[in-house]
């Protein structure tokens, strides 16, 4: 199946500021924001991964793997996924599309945060995410100057 960019943006418009009931709220828990990077490109792609250990899926909160809910994780199977769900490939901040994650970090190698491309704001990516609940927020107010740009593909 196709990565549909537009769902999962739809996803993240409807959900950017408050929380799906049929997911954990993992603010309290080291925080909520790839939990929603993994409902939204779950939106777009309609596919969960069930391998033991190294998948991406969530049945409920004692029921899900490490990378639903992980910056590292997620970052690990999208950039490694040869079977179901969505795989990420390393683009320049230039290309990036909504529907595209970007992951950013304090220090070189550690990654703290994911968000998902919304749209843009004239020629800079705007993102939406939780932990810090955003819509449509410009990528230059992060201010964690480490960042890789991810292209989703399904």
């Amino acid at each position: 199946m196709a990565y549909d960019r537009a769902r999962a943006v739809a996803y993240a418009r409807r959900w950017a500021l408050e929380r799906n009931p049929a997911y954990l709220n993992f603010d309290g828990l080291g925080g909520d924001c790839t939990n929603f990077v993994s409902q939204c490109l779950y939106a777009g792609c309609g596919v969960m991964n069930f391998t033991p250990v190294t998948g991406w899926y969530y049945r409920d909160a004692a029921h899900r793997a490490a990378a639903w809910t992980s910056v590292a994780y997620l970052y690990r199977f999208l950039t490694e996924n040869r079977g179901a769900g969505p795989r990420g490939v390393h683009i320049k901040p230039t290309d990036v599309l909504p529907g595209d994650v970007v992951q950013l970090g304090w220090k070189r190698g550690t990654y703290t945060h994911s968000v998902l491309v919304v749209g843009f704001c004239g020629d800079e990516a705007c993102v939406a995410a939780h932990t810090q609940d955003a819509w449509m927020r410009p990528l230059s107010a992060y201010r964690q100057p480490n960042r890789r740009f991810l292209r989703i593909e399904a």
